[in-house]
């Protein structure tokens, strides 16, 4: 497991973020056992409390769940795994055009834009 984590948030809630995006890609399936709160957080070098609240939370937000002492697992509920993607999706929609609006490019010329790099495959992560 490989999270680059950045300086600004949180890292419990950039945990979570990364299980959102495994989960959206198809890589974490439904019912998937995911590894032990110690064993993510030797994975993540993370502190183990930090693992502990992000389980906590994808609990709380219905991604996981966990029966008595078996291993946590990725929901079943087809509604939390769908939510997940649009969730993802309507973030990237806002902080992309919070990012634009400034520089007024007309919406014919966004869309455009996006079909080219999105089609033609030529989507560029940006490193920060």
């Amino acid at each position: 497991m490989n999270v680059n984590f950045n300086k600004r948030d949180p890292l419990y809630e950039q945990v979570v973020r990364h299980f959102k995006e495994e989960i959206a890609a198809g890589i974490l399936e439904p019912g998937q056992e995911v590894p032990s709160r110690r064993e993510l957080a030797n994975q993540l070098k993370i502190n183990p409390n930090t693992a502990q609240r992000a389980y906590k939370e994808m609990e709380e937000q219905g991604l996981i769940h966990t029966e008595s002492n078996l291993p946590s697992k990725i929901t079943r509920d087809l509604t939390i795994l769908g939510a997940v993607q649009d969730e993802l999706l309507e973030e990237a929609i806002s902080s992309f055009i919070s990012a634009i609006r400034p520089i007024r490019v007309p919406l014919e010329k966004v869309i455009g834009l996006i079909k080219e790099k999105y089609v033609g495959g030529v989507v560029e992560e940006k490193e920060e």
